[in-house]
């Protein structure tokens, strides 16, 4: 029988009366601190009713508090309704971070409890310290939800499958040998990997155990003498127990890693990512050996994708683009003769995708956001909300595809009926950061968080804004968010490097009223090189015309009208080949020069 969230919170409470524990930290995490996790993970999800991907839930005796970022505010305020949570808007200046609020609920003396399988070992450092000073004590033992989660769903169970050489371009052993180059640099001989697109990347393996992502559930272990994978026998098949052994990769049971880490020898130099690591399985790691604490190798190595990928992602670029003038078009040519909901739409996109080549599923759930909802920035349509589309306003849609070949990740806004005013200058403003990513130049060495301005400009000009990113690193059939790689506000030491794929996605959103996305998939790419340097650019690589009729071209520079004229030709060029006369004549027009 389906509980409701107040009883599972007072279950959960009563859990915590009988261990001792006066505060529980409910994070939306799994084992390998993953962003989008299976269902047997979604603890926070469960006990809160809140479904957004970023959020943490803290239970105290006679309080409940969410924390998530800007994009879910709308989103988080909706689904909390009636279940005795409140809403934290994080990143806010009045809100207090969880520490703070813990500390200002409990006294010297209390118990926090939370399951530090789910915590990175820096946030676990960090809370153990911060409440140390105020002699609060935590708990990183304490898991109810076996107990209290009676139908919890199980661990996935899904083949693991191998992701041949002639799509990723390179071969295990050529990834081991740069694994290792990058341990010698500081002095480590062996790495736990923990983060499933880096094992994934690592043994060009993949799988399907969390939705859109292709990913199997899995530690990974390399050194100078084994690669040792730790999975499930379950998920192993008789090709693929034997493309591992032909890789030299030891296979270990799932569960046996905490055991092996226990087992390391006084020789053992191993590199543990504070930030990817979990606390549960550091605190298995023997005594005897070292442990250097330095950032994952594998994670830039991923995100410099080689020839053979960056030929994938165009390749799946014609492909998705194809899909998406077969689907723009027929809901240009239905919209107001049959009804069409914001769950129809992401229906109808799956449709003409899994038409192409390759096609293997969604990159994440598409966000298909009507009207008002445009400014719930991470919308999910369900069956309470789903609104139905009529010819007015504007249609945001975000959406993406996972190919064997590539992963892709576009917004479109499109607009349903003639706009204000107001409606077009927003939109051509999105446009102006759009573009000012999109032709910039920057010297080697720049870091995303120095561009990010550029994207924003326009926008401040005019005192608005967004408080979302406006580019994350894209997987190559692999998880559409990945870093290190990004360009916000925030500082990130990373740099960007050739042959990076990142998102170009400014936007702005009134509340109540209607959101505007731009988003493309940009490659960064080797510009020139001066007496002043190395200067690196970017490569559009998304394949779709962006609404002509939301631009207002007085808003625009003469090189901006000539960057969505250039960007439009390109799409006509790569995708026509591909079309029907009809469907040639629909991107025609739409390509047109403004």
């Amino acid at each position: 029988m389906e509980t409701s969230i107040p009883q599972r919170l007072s279950d959960l409470r009563r859990m915590m009366k009988q261990a001792g524990v006066d505060a529980c930290i409910v994070p939306a995490s799994d084992p390998h601190l993953s962003e989008y996790i299976a269902s047997h993970w979604k603890n926070r999800e469960w006990i809160s009713g809140f479904t957004g991907s970023a959020g943490t839930v803290v239970v105290t005796e006679s309080k409940a508090g969410l924390w998530t970022d800007s994009r879910y505010f709308l989103q988080a305020g909706g689904e909390l309704f009636g279940s005795g949570i409140k809403l934290f808007k994080a990143g806010l200046p009045k809100t207090p971070s969880i520490n703070e609020w813990l500390i200002s609920e409990l006294k010297p003396g209390s118990r926090i409890g939370f399951d530090d399988n789910l915590f990175a070992l820096a946030e676990t450092e960090k809370m153990i310290e911060t409440f140390g000073k105020k002699k609060i004590r935590v708990d990183g033992t304490f898991n109810p939800f076996p107990e209290i989660w009676n139908d919890r769903p199980g661990l996935p169970d899904n083949r693991l499958i191998v992701y041949p050489e002639k799509y990723a371009g390179k071969s295990v052993d050529e990834k081991i040998s740069e694994i290792k180059h990058g341990l010698t640099k500081v002095d480590a001989n062996c790495i736990l990997l923990t983060a499933l697109d880096e094992i994934a990347w690592a043994f060009n393996i993949r799988g399907s155990d969390v939705r859109a992502n292709p990913v199997v559930f899995a530690f990974g272990f390399i050194s100078d003498n084994e690669i040792r994978l730790f999975v499930s026998s379950g998920k192993l098949t008789d090709e693929s127990r034997s493309y591992l052994s032909s890789q030299q990769i030891q296979v270990s049971g799932y569960d046996d890693i905490k055991n092996y880490l226990s087992r390391l020898d006084e020789n053992s130099r191993i590199l543990i990512d504070k930030n990817k690591v979990n606390a549960a399985l550091f605190n298995c790691i023997s005594k005897q050996c070292g442990v250097i604490f330095e950032p994952s190798p594998v994670a830039l190595l991923k995100s410099v994708k080689n020839p053979v990928e960056i030929d994938g992602f165009r390749n799946a670029m014609i492909k998705d683009g194809v899909a998406l003038v077969r689907f723009f078009r027929r809901l240009e040519n239905d919209l107001g003769k049959e009804p069409i909901t914001e769950m129809d739409i992401a229906d109808r996109l799956i449709d003409a995708r899994k038409q192409q080549e390759l096609y293997v599923g969604e990159s994440f759930a598409t966000i298909a956001g009507f009207g008002e909802h445009g400014a719930i920035v991470h919308y999910s349509a369900n069956e309470e909300t789903n609104l139905e589309i009529k010819p007015d306003g504007f249609l945001l849609i975000d959406s993406g595809a996972q190919y064997f070949d590539g992963t892709t990740d576009i917004t479109r806004t499109v607009a349903l009926s003639e706009l204000s005013p107001q409606q077009k200058k927003d939109f051509t403003l999105v446009m102006k950061g759009h573009i000012a990513i999109a032709t910039c130049r920057f010297p080697q060495g720049t870091r995303g968080s120095q561009i990010d301005v550029l994207a924003r400009k326009a926008l401040w000009d005019n005192g608005l804004n967004y408080t979302h990113g406006t580019g994350h690193g894209v997987g190559h059939f692999l998880n559409v968010h990945e870093g290190p790689q990004n360009i916000r506000m925030e500082e990130n030491p990373t740099q960007l490097c050739p042959g990076m794929v990142i998102s170009n996605e400014p936007g702005i959103y009134r509340t109540g009223e209607y959101g505007i996305r731009c988003e493309n998939l940009i490659l960064v790419i080797e510009k020139e090189e001066t007496d002043f340097g190395r200067f690196y650019a970017f490569e559009t690589l998304t394949l779709f015309p962006f609404d002509q009729k939301a631009i207002d071209k007085a808003c625009l520079t003469s090189d901006e009208i000539t960057w969505i004229n250039q960007y439009h030709q390109m799409v006509y060029t790569r995708l026509s080949p591909y079309l029907s006369e009809e469907e040639k004549n629909w991107l025609k027009e739409k390509t047109s020069a403004i």
